[in-house]
């Protein structure tokens, strides 16, 4: 199955719009959404069209497509506007046959890893950098940031279609792609 995977919108409209018909020409199944959904947070730029009330709506439009977890910037009051779970810390997907370990990246990322067995995938958000690649015997994902992308890459977002994890921009450019079977990709 595919499945199409972004973080960090922040409340970008513009962004938020983007993905949403990303997402439905994608012909994915659901939406996985990384967390800081709503709120820009106290140590960014507010981002292009910076409308949590329209992201919310539009967001709330496809809540039955969306499986969500809490970002840094999330809080109780947004989950009151939004219709679909969003206050987890983390959640254990079984997709494709892979145990991927969704989360925001504020608490578990890279430098602090969770209880992974042998290839399992951590999916993580929080550092708006776009990442797909093995460390040791497990993966590390990230989207980038829908909205406030940084280290000079462009707004991104992922798609996990069977095995292979994929991140692209908003122009249908390939920033990165890994297997999670093992094998090299190109």
């Amino acid at each position: 199955m595919r499945y199409m995977i972004a973080s960090d919108i922040h409340g970008s409209a513009y962004y938020c719009r983007k993905v949403l018909e990303t997402f439905e020409a994608s012909g994915a199944c659901r939406l996985i959404l990384l967390g800081d959904l709503l709120y820009h947070g106290p140590r960014n730029e507010l981002p292009r069209e910076y409308e949590p009330k329209q992201v919310f709506a539009m967001l709330n439009a496809y809540k039955d497509r969306i499986w969500a977890v809490r970002g840094n910037c999330d809080s109780e009051v947004d989950q009151m506007v939004l219709q679909f779970p969003m206050m987890a810390d983390y959640a254990v997907l079984a997709l494709n046959g892979k145990t991927i370990y969704a989360t925001h990246g504020h608490i578990y990322n890279e430098e602090h890893l969770p209880p992974l067995q042998p290839q399992d995938a951590l999916l993580f958000g929080h550092i708006h950098l776009p990442v797909a690649r093995a460390a040791g015997d497990h993966y590390l994902l990230n989207p980038g940031s829908a909205a406030l992308p940084k280290g000079g890459n462009p707004a991104s977002f992922a798609i996990l279609d069977g095995d292979v994890f994929a991140i692209y921009d908003f122009d249908g450019n390939e920033i990165a792609r890994i297997s999670l079977n093992g094998e090299e990709i190109r």
